[in-house]
């Protein structure tokens, strides 16, 4: 199974649109997961249509209309692999600790806020994955989104696909 992950898109304030080889992605991913600040629903709309399956949750930047349709916390189990996803998760101190905590039922963990990539396991075994942001990279090199594979209740595969500036 194939994943692309990606939040803090802003879309249409920090972009008009997402990237190209993100769109592409998405449309060849078997499942697309989306962590919150989409900021306007045309884009939710857009990646509904443009993916098989869609995961998503809102942000603090998401007003009324995405709060009506996406909740602050999606739950699913992928090939065996249980997910979850959130847009924030609280300060980079304790993390780890604080998300197994939170989250004892998972094996892996998808969320945004910091637009800073973030990969690393908490004791236990949680894998927290952020993938950045593809279109507002702040105080990064790169705008990101992360692709992956699961197998048999495995995450496999992780990969920062860093994108150019447009």
């Amino acid at each position: 199974m194939r994943l692309v992950l990606t939040a803090d898109t802003h879309v249409p304030k920090r972009a008009r649109d997402l990237p190209g080889p993100l769109w592409a992605a998405i449309e060849a991913a078997d499942v697309v997961v989306h962590a919150g600040d989409w900021v306007d629903e045309a884009l939710l709309d857009a990646m509904t249509a443009r993916s098989r399956r869609l995961i998503g949750v809102y942000g603090n930047n998401d007003g009324p209309a995405l709060r009506a349709r996406l909740p602050e916390v999606a739950r699913v189990e992928l090939d065996g692999l249980r997910v979850a996803v959130v847009h924030e998760t609280g300060p980079r101190t304790g993390r780890e600790k604080r998300c197994a905590a939170l989250f004892p039922d998972v094996d892996l963990l998808v969320f945004g806020h910091s637009h800073i990539p973030w990969d690393t396991e908490a004791p236990g075994g949680l894998r927290l994955l952020n993938p950045g942001s593809p279109t507002d990279r702040r105080s990064q090199p790169h705008a990101t989104y992360l692709s992956a594979t699961i197998s048999a209740g495995r995450l496999a595969e992780v990969e920062l696909h860093r994108l150019t500036r447009g």
